[in-house]
């Protein structure tokens, strides 16, 4: 499909000549976000510098009714910003710039393209942070964010980038720039807010972003613990929680994965079967008191090994490892495919041993890493995408693991979307009643079905394949 003639030089005129890419082989690097399994060509790819210049574009997409995908550092991990046959992708690399900071409020406004770090960077002399810490938060963008509701390891205790937000600019799919929020906190009516993070660009493209910062603690606390198992590692974490105690931060990570880590980052991990991390915040003497209980814990549980960072550095250490996680099994594997599927705690050992049960089956090796706290399991299957057999068996592996964390009472997703890679899975969760409601939602704002189509939503679903409301569920005692 073609783009109408003349769009080209339209769009060059309302952003400039080098904001409009036109070569194939530069047009590649934009077909696929970091879940390369989904890919699509962009027919042009056009880089704004300004709100209003994205204005510009939208209404030039809207006017010739072509299809258009918004893209931060495209390291999302469900195919959301993968482009649209036909259209065009809007890069908001260009609006980089931090526009105020206000401390007195404890606020921070800036563009879409600044990176989830640099934040932190620039409050951190002042004594303040962002809580929200993606794994790739040396590279992802606060736009990138704000579509996918990102969380990281410390959402536990301080929560999801809709916890964080509370003013966006952003120009909906017609071309009007519109407010929502501002810097106070519960803004009145209807929480559009809420709405727009987390719908993975389909109702509209971020320009500016009004953040809540943070105070950093006066103490943190991180233990490490080696145990046989993730079994033994998740029973420590299910058992923290019943004692009252509310980490900032449970991570934990398999052999495997450890194996991948110590090759690339040499972290200098214990040798055992799984590592939990754990942090501890707050008043000095509430996080010393937390972690005399933790580690009371984890040897009941029967940690083999126990550290406590001593200093800055070892912490920073631990994490590390962590943060690399997901980049290190390149390490062990020439493909992997990342799923992002969500238990609760107390049914996280029998997840896991199901997990390793259907990698058996399926003949192939599964690394799991994943916020132990909020029960957000990354299983990474691991494959060979030139081998067309293995790379199909991954591919149903993964959608296995997905089926098992719905039935366990979990959910499709928790920080990474649905994007392309899960829509076809959404019956497993939702009526056909919940997902009509999501497209009136959808196009309210988007009646055209310009802004990201064909992400979240299955194609075509059969009447018997949906899936049982919540509230009947719960009628009928499931």
């Amino acid at each position: 499909m073609s783009l109408p003639a003349g769009l080209a030089r339209e769009l060059e005129a309302a952003v400039g000549a080098d904001g409009v890419i036109g070569e194939l082989d530069e047009r590649r690097t934009y077909e696929c976000d970091g879940l390369t399994s989904h890919r699509v060509v962009p027919e042009l790819v056009v880089l704004p510098r300004t709100a209003e210049q994205v204005q510009a574009t939208v209404r030039l997409c809207h006017a010739h009714r072509v299809p258009f995908v918004a893209r931060g550092a495209g390291t999302g991990l469900s195919g959301g910003a993968v482009p649209c046959a036909g259209g065009i992708v809007i890069s908001l690399a260009r609006l980089n710039r931090i526009l105020e900071v206000d401390l007195e409020s404890a606020r921070i406004v800036l563009e879409p393209g600044v990176t989830n770090s640099e934040v932190s960077r620039a409050v951190a002399p002042h004594g303040f942070y962002y809580a929200p810490d993606p794994s790739s938060q040396q590279v992802c963008t606060i736009g990138g964010n704000v579509a996918e509701n990102s969380g990281g390891a410390h959402c536990l205790k301080h929560g999801f980038t809709v916890n964080h937000v509370t003013g966006l600019e952003l120009v909906l799919p017609d071309g009007e720039l519109v407010t929502l929020g501002g810097k106070g906190l519960d803004p009145p009516g209807p929480d559009l807010l809420g709405a727009f993070i987390g719908s993975e660009g389909t109702l509209g493209i971020v320009t500016k972003v009004t953040l809540r910062l943070v105070r950093r603690p006066e103490a943190v606390r991180v233990l490490l613990a080696g145990f046989d198992s993730t079994e033994a590692a998740g029973g420590a974490v299910s058992e923290v929680i019943a004692a009252g105690i509310l980490p900032a931060a449970m991570e934990i990570m398999d052999r495997l994965t450890l194996e991948a880590v110590e090759a690339a980052v040499g972290a200098g991990y214990p040798d055992a079967g799984a590592i939990l991390i754990v942090e501890l915040d707050g008043p000095a003497a509430q996080a010393d008191g937390d972690l005399a209980r933790v580690e009371a814990i984890c040897r009941g549980r029967g940690a083999g090994e126990i550290r406590i960072a001593a200093e800055e550095a070892e912490r920073a250490l631990f994490w590390k490892g962590r943060k690399a996680a997901f980049a290190a099994m390149g390490r062990v594997s020439p493909s992997y495919y990342v799923q992002d599927g969500v238990v609760p705690r107390t049914r996280l050992p029998a997840v896991l041993r199901r997990i390793a049960e259907l990698g058996s089956a399926y003949g192939l090796r599964v690394g799991n890493v994943f916020h132990a706290g909020d029960g957000n399991v990354h299983p990474l299957v691991l494959y060979d995408r030139r081998d067309p057999d293995e790379t199909a068996r991954a591919q149903q592996l993964s959608e296995e693991i997905l089926a098992v964390c719905i039935e366990a009472g979990g959910a499709l997703t928790g920080e990474h979307g649905v994007g392309l890679d899960k829509r076809g899975k959404l019956p497993l969760m939702f009526s056909r009643a919940d997902v009509e409601a999501m497209l009136r939602l959808k196009a309210a704002f988007d009646p055209e079905g310009l802004c990201n189509p064909d992400k979240i939503f299955p194609p075509d679903v059969p009447p018997d394949a949906w899936g049982v409301h919540p509230l009947e569920r719960l009628a009928r005692g499931a």
